[in-house]
C-alpha cells in the first residue's frame, strides 16, 4: 500500500460524519446515510486500498514467471463481455458494473469498479438493487445506544459465537425475549415478526 493511501486512510479517523459520507460517495460512487463511522471508514479504506492495488497492477511490468500465462497466451474475456476490464474507459466500466453488479454506480474510480465487478462475478458480494429499509407506509426511527467499546466487543463476541447473523438480529431477539419475560407477549411478537421479515 502506498504512503499516500496510508495517509488518506489515517485521515479518515479525523473526519466528521458528513465528511465521511461525502468521501464514501466519492470513492464508491454510492451514497450512504449511515451514522456508523466505523462502517464508513472500513468501506472507504477497502475502496482506497483496492484503487491503490489496481493502480500498481496497471503500472507493473508485464513480465511473467516461467510457466505462467502471459497476456498473449491467457484466455481473453469473451467478446460479448466487452474485452479486458482494465482497458475499458470509465463510462464502459460503469455500464459493465450495472450489467454485472445489478445496480448503477456514480464512481469514476476504475480500480474500484473493476474490483467490484470481479468480486460480483465470483459471487463474493451481493448483486442486484440494494434492499431499502424504507417500506411503503412504514416509517422508521433510529434508536441511540451508547456503550463502552470494551462492552460492545464482548457483546459482539457473544452473539457471533452463538451463530447469530448480525448485531441487529441479536438486539431484536434480545428485546423480544425480554418483553416476553415481562409478559408483553403482543409486543414481543412484533420483534419475532420483524426478525423473520
Amino acid at each position: 500500500m502506498s504512503k499516500t493511501t496510508k495517509k488518506d486512510i489515517a485521515n479518515l479517523h479525523k473526519m466528521k460524519l458528513n465528511e465521511l459520507q461525502a468521501k464514501f460517495a466519492e470513492v464508491t460512487g454510492e451514497t450512504s446515510r449511515s451514522p456508523n463511522k466505523t462502517f464508513l471508514i472500513r468501506r472507504i479504506s477497502v475502496a482506497l486500498q483496492t484503487a491503490d492495488a489496481g493502480a500498481k497492477a496497471e503500472k507493473a511490468p508485464e513480465a511473467a514467471a516461467p510457466g505462467a500465462e502471459t497476456e498473449a497466451t491467457a484466455q481473453p474475456e469473451p467478446a460479448a463481455a466487452g474485452g479486458k476490464l482494465t482497458r475499458l474507459e470509465v463510462p464502459e466500466l460503469q455500464a459493465r458494473y450495472l450489467e454485472v453488479v445489478g445496480r448503477p454506480t456514480g464512481s469514476t474510480n476504475k480500480a474500484y469498479m473493476i474490483w467490484k465487478i470481479r468480486e460480483a462475478k465470483k459471487g463474493r458480494i451481493p448483486v442486484g438493487p440494494r434492499k431499502n429499509a424504507r417500506r411503503e407506509g412504514v416509517t422508521f426511527k433510529v434508536l441511540p445506544l451508547r456503550m463502552e467499546t470494551e462492552v460492545v466487543d464482548k457483546l459482539d463476541e457473544a452473539w457471533r459465537t452463538r451463530g447469530i447473523k448480525n448485531r441487529m438480529e441479536f438486539f431484536r431477539g434480545a428485546l423480544g425475549h425480554y418483553l416476553k419475560h415481562l409478559g408483553a407477549d403482543d409486543v414481543a411478537t412484533l420483534f419475532a415478526d420483524a426478525a423473520a421479515a
